[in-house]
Protein backbone atom coordinates (compact mmCIF):
# COMPACT_ATOMS: atom_id res chain seq x y z
CA UNK A 1 0.00 0.00 0.00
CA UNK A 2 1.27 3.73 -1.16
CA UNK A 3 0.46 6.78 0.86
CA UNK A 4 -0.41 10.00 -0.56
CA UNK A 5 1.17 12.45 2.37
CA UNK A 6 1.01 16.51 2.16
CA UNK A 7 4.42 17.80 3.79
CA UNK A 8 3.47 19.99 6.95
CA UNK A 9 5.99 22.87 5.60
CA UNK A 10 5.26 26.61 4.20
CA UNK A 11 7.76 25.73 1.59
CA UNK A 12 5.56 26.55 -2.00
CA UNK A 13 7.65 24.33 -4.12
CA UNK A 14 6.40 21.25 -1.74
CA UNK A 15 2.73 22.30 -2.00
CA UNK A 16 1.70 19.05 -3.46
CA UNK A 17 1.93 15.22 -2.58
CA UNK A 18 4.62 12.91 -2.23
CA UNK A 19 4.31 8.70 -2.57
CA UNK A 20 5.40 6.74 0.61
CA UNK A 21 5.51 3.27 1.28
CA UNK A 22 3.00 1.94 3.97
CA UNK A 23 4.75 -0.47 6.04
CA UNK A 24 3.36 -4.25 6.97
CA UNK A 25 2.58 -3.52 10.54
CA UNK A 26 0.91 0.03 9.47
CA UNK A 27 -1.14 -1.10 6.68
CA UNK A 28 -4.24 -2.46 8.64
CA UNK A 29 -4.11 0.64 10.51
CA UNK A 30 -3.31 3.81 8.84
CA UNK A 31 -6.53 5.79 7.54
CA UNK A 32 -6.93 9.21 5.48
CA UNK A 33 -6.30 12.14 7.76
CA UNK A 34 -3.47 10.85 9.62
CA UNK A 35 -0.30 12.79 11.39
CA UNK A 36 2.53 10.74 10.44
CA UNK A 37 6.64 10.60 10.49
CA UNK A 38 8.65 10.14 7.74
CA UNK A 39 12.34 10.88 6.08
CA UNK A 40 12.46 13.55 3.76
CA UNK A 41 15.00 14.07 1.21
CA UNK A 42 18.05 14.83 2.98
CA UNK A 43 16.87 15.89 6.26
CA UNK A 44 18.28 14.20 9.38
CA UNK A 45 15.66 14.47 11.56
CA UNK A 46 12.27 13.28 10.69
CA UNK A 47 9.59 15.21 8.91
CA UNK A 48 6.00 15.21 9.32
CA UNK A 49 3.19 15.22 7.11
CA UNK A 50 -0.48 14.23 6.65
CA UNK A 51 -2.37 11.12 4.26
CA UNK A 52 -4.60 12.58 2.01
CA UNK A 53 -4.79 9.98 -0.35
CA UNK A 54 -4.28 6.09 -0.30
CA UNK A 55 -3.58 3.84 -3.44
CA UNK A 56 -2.08 0.53 -4.21
CA UNK A 57 1.58 1.54 -5.91
CA UNK A 58 3.50 3.96 -7.41
CA UNK A 59 5.36 5.05 -10.14
CA UNK A 60 8.14 5.81 -8.27
CA UNK A 61 10.94 4.86 -5.65
CA UNK A 62 9.00 5.33 -2.39
CA UNK A 63 10.27 5.65 1.58
CA UNK A 64 9.05 3.91 4.28
CA UNK A 65 6.02 5.91 6.56
CA UNK A 66 7.67 5.54 9.80
CA UNK A 67 4.82 5.25 12.69
CA UNK A 68 1.53 6.88 12.89
CA UNK A 69 0.84 9.86 15.31
CA UNK A 70 -1.89 9.08 16.91
CA UNK A 71 -5.17 10.70 18.33
CA UNK A 72 -4.21 13.85 15.61
CA UNK A 73 -6.02 12.68 12.56
CA UNK A 74 -8.29 14.57 10.87
CA UNK A 75 -11.94 13.90 9.01
CA UNK A 76 -12.34 13.12 5.18
CA UNK A 77 -14.46 16.24 5.20
CA UNK A 78 -11.24 18.16 6.38
CA UNK A 79 -8.93 17.30 4.21
CA UNK A 80 -11.54 17.97 1.18
CA UNK A 81 -12.36 21.39 2.60
CA UNK A 82 -8.14 21.80 2.99
CA UNK A 83 -8.20 21.27 -0.87
CA UNK A 84 -10.67 23.88 -1.05
CA UNK A 85 -8.87 26.46 1.02
CA UNK A 86 -5.68 25.90 -0.54
CA UNK A 87 -6.88 26.52 -3.93
CA UNK A 88 -9.36 29.50 -2.91
CA UNK A 89 -6.96 30.71 -0.43
CA UNK A 90 -3.60 30.56 -2.81
CA UNK A 91 -1.79 29.01 0.69
CA UNK A 92 -0.16 25.51 1.06
CA UNK A 93 -2.16 22.72 1.93
CA UNK A 94 -0.38 21.84 4.95
CA UNK A 95 -1.31 25.22 6.25
CA UNK A 96 -4.99 24.57 5.80
CA UNK A 97 -4.77 21.55 7.64
CA UNK A 98 -3.16 22.88 10.59
CA UNK A 99 -6.16 24.71 10.33
CA UNK A 100 -8.11 21.77 11.16
CA UNK A 101 -6.03 20.53 14.35
CA UNK A 102 -6.68 21.24 17.96
CA UNK A 103 -5.22 24.54 19.23
CA UNK A 104 -2.19 23.67 21.02
CA UNK A 105 -0.84 20.33 18.80
CA UNK A 106 -0.55 21.92 15.55
CA UNK A 107 3.25 22.67 16.71
CA UNK A 108 5.89 20.53 15.00
CA UNK A 109 7.21 19.86 18.48
CA UNK A 110 5.38 17.31 20.21
CA UNK A 111 6.79 17.61 23.09
CA UNK A 112 5.39 20.97 22.82
CA UNK A 113 1.75 19.97 22.18
CA UNK A 114 -0.84 19.65 24.81
CA UNK A 115 -1.96 16.40 25.26
CA UNK A 116 -5.14 14.28 25.45
CA UNK A 117 -6.50 15.03 29.29
CA UNK A 118 -6.72 11.51 30.74
CA UNK A 119 -8.55 11.14 34.40
CA UNK A 120 -8.72 7.72 36.35
CA UNK A 121 -12.36 6.63 37.04
CA UNK A 122 -13.03 3.52 39.92
CA UNK A 123 -15.30 0.74 39.00
CA UNK A 124 -16.76 -1.85 41.64
CA UNK A 125 -15.26 -5.25 40.01
CA UNK A 126 -17.37 -7.67 41.95
CA UNK A 127 -21.18 -8.14 43.07
CA UNK A 128 -22.47 -6.28 45.43
CA UNK A 129 -23.50 -9.39 47.34
CA UNK A 130 -20.54 -11.05 47.33
CA UNK A 131 -18.54 -7.76 48.51
CA UNK A 132 -21.20 -7.93 51.38
CA UNK A 133 -20.37 -11.59 51.78
CA UNK A 134 -16.65 -10.98 51.82
CA UNK A 135 -17.49 -8.22 54.30
CA UNK A 136 -19.24 -10.37 57.01
CA UNK A 137 -17.15 -13.01 56.89
CA UNK A 138 -14.14 -10.64 57.97
CA UNK A 139 -12.44 -11.65 54.23
CA UNK A 140 -12.80 -7.74 54.05
CA UNK A 141 -11.60 -6.40 57.73
CA UNK A 142 -10.05 -2.27 57.47
CA UNK A 143 -12.84 0.36 57.89
CA UNK A 144 -10.66 2.59 55.08
CA UNK A 145 -11.63 -0.29 52.85
CA UNK A 146 -14.97 -1.00 54.11
CA UNK A 147 -16.13 2.51 53.93
CA UNK A 148 -14.48 2.61 49.82
CA UNK A 149 -16.99 0.37 48.98
CA UNK A 150 -19.75 0.66 50.39
CA UNK A 151 -19.55 4.05 49.02
CA UNK A 152 -18.77 2.96 45.47
CA UNK A 153 -22.08 0.69 45.57
CA UNK A 154 -24.25 4.16 45.12
CA UNK A 155 -21.18 5.69 43.62
CA UNK A 156 -20.37 3.56 40.80
CA UNK A 157 -17.60 5.16 38.50
CA UNK A 158 -16.33 7.72 39.98
CA UNK A 159 -13.16 9.71 40.02
CA UNK A 160 -10.57 8.57 41.93
CA UNK A 161 -9.75 12.24 43.35
CA UNK A 162 -13.10 12.06 44.40
CA UNK A 163 -13.51 8.95 46.22
CA UNK A 164 -10.26 9.56 48.00
CA UNK A 165 -11.69 13.25 49.22
CA UNK A 166 -15.29 11.88 49.67
CA UNK A 167 -13.86 9.00 51.44
CA UNK A 168 -10.72 10.00 53.29
CA UNK A 169 -8.70 7.36 51.50
CA UNK A 170 -5.28 7.44 50.05
CA UNK A 171 -4.21 6.07 46.20
CA UNK A 172 -2.68 3.31 48.16
CA UNK A 173 -6.33 1.85 49.96
CA UNK A 174 -7.65 1.77 46.29
CA UNK A 175 -4.68 -0.07 45.06
CA UNK A 176 -4.85 -2.83 47.33
CA UNK A 177 -8.28 -3.29 46.71
CA UNK A 178 -7.47 -3.36 43.00
CA UNK A 179 -4.68 -5.68 43.63
CA UNK A 180 -7.44 -8.51 45.89
CA UNK A 181 -9.89 -8.06 42.83
CA UNK A 182 -12.58 -6.23 43.98
CA UNK A 183 -12.02 -2.77 42.17
CA UNK A 184 -10.75 -1.40 38.81
CA UNK A 185 -9.79 1.94 37.95
CA UNK A 186 -9.66 2.67 34.40
CA UNK A 187 -7.89 5.82 32.47
CA UNK A 188 -10.37 7.99 30.35
CA UNK A 189 -10.39 10.61 27.85
CA UNK A 190 -11.97 13.61 28.79
CA UNK A 191 -12.58 16.74 26.33
CA UNK A 192 -11.26 20.17 27.88
CA UNK A 193 -13.23 22.90 28.09
CA UNK A 194 -11.06 25.90 27.49
CA UNK A 195 -13.98 28.33 29.03
CA UNK A 196 -14.36 26.47 32.22
CA UNK A 197 -12.88 29.01 34.48
CA UNK A 198 -13.25 32.10 32.06
CA UNK A 199 -15.71 35.18 32.83
CA UNK A 200 -17.63 36.05 29.74
CA UNK A 201 -19.31 39.46 29.87
CA UNK A 202 -22.85 39.79 28.64
CA UNK A 203 -23.33 42.40 25.72
CA UNK A 204 -25.15 45.34 25.73
CA UNK A 205 -26.97 45.45 23.04
CA UNK A 206 -25.22 47.59 20.04
CA UNK A 207 -27.55 50.72 18.29
CA UNK A 208 -27.00 51.88 15.13
CA UNK A 209 -25.89 55.91 14.11
CA UNK A 210 -27.92 57.31 11.77
CA UNK A 211 -25.61 56.68 8.93
CA UNK A 212 -25.08 52.87 10.19
CA UNK A 213 -29.29 52.51 10.08
CA UNK A 214 -29.47 53.79 6.35
CA UNK A 215 -26.89 51.56 5.14
CA UNK A 216 -28.35 48.64 7.11
CA UNK A 217 -31.85 49.40 5.56
CA UNK A 218 -30.73 50.01 1.90
CA UNK A 219 -29.37 46.31 1.83
CA UNK A 220 -32.26 45.34 4.36
CA UNK A 221 -34.69 46.38 1.62
CA UNK A 222 -32.47 44.79 -1.47
CA UNK A 223 -32.54 41.27 0.38
CA UNK A 224 -36.12 41.63 1.14
CA UNK A 225 -37.08 42.34 -2.69
CA UNK A 226 -34.51 39.65 -3.55
CA UNK A 227 -32.72 42.41 -5.79
CA UNK A 228 -29.09 41.70 -6.42
CA UNK A 229 -26.83 44.40 -5.76
CA UNK A 230 -23.38 45.78 -4.09
CA UNK A 231 -23.19 47.89 -1.25
CA UNK A 232 -19.76 49.21 -1.09
CA UNK A 233 -19.30 50.27 3.06
CA UNK A 234 -16.64 53.28 3.74
CA UNK A 235 -15.70 53.51 7.74
CA UNK A 236 -12.53 53.88 9.72
CA UNK A 237 -10.80 51.03 11.49
CA UNK A 238 -13.11 50.21 14.29
CA UNK A 239 -16.45 51.71 12.88
CA UNK A 240 -18.29 48.39 13.19
CA UNK A 241 -18.06 47.37 9.61
CA UNK A 242 -18.35 43.85 9.37
CA UNK A 243 -17.64 43.06 5.72
CA UNK A 244 -16.06 45.93 2.73
CA UNK A 245 -18.40 44.61 0.28
CA UNK A 246 -22.12 43.34 0.75
CA UNK A 247 -23.57 41.38 -2.21
CA UNK A 248 -27.46 40.88 -1.87
CA UNK A 249 -29.06 38.12 -4.26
Amino acid sequence: MVAEVIVNSTVKNLNKTFDYHVPVELTGTIKLGDRVLLPFGNLKNLEEGFVVGLKENSAYKVKDIVSIQEGFSISKENIELARWMAKRYFCNMADAIKMMLPPGTSTKIIANRIKEKNLNFVYLKKDIEEIEQAIEEKKIKSDKHIRTLRFLEENDGILTTDLEAFCDVSRAIMNTLEKNGYIEMIPKQVERNPFLHKVIKQDKKLVLTEEQNNAYENIKQAMEQQKFEEFLIYGVTGSRKNRNLFTTH
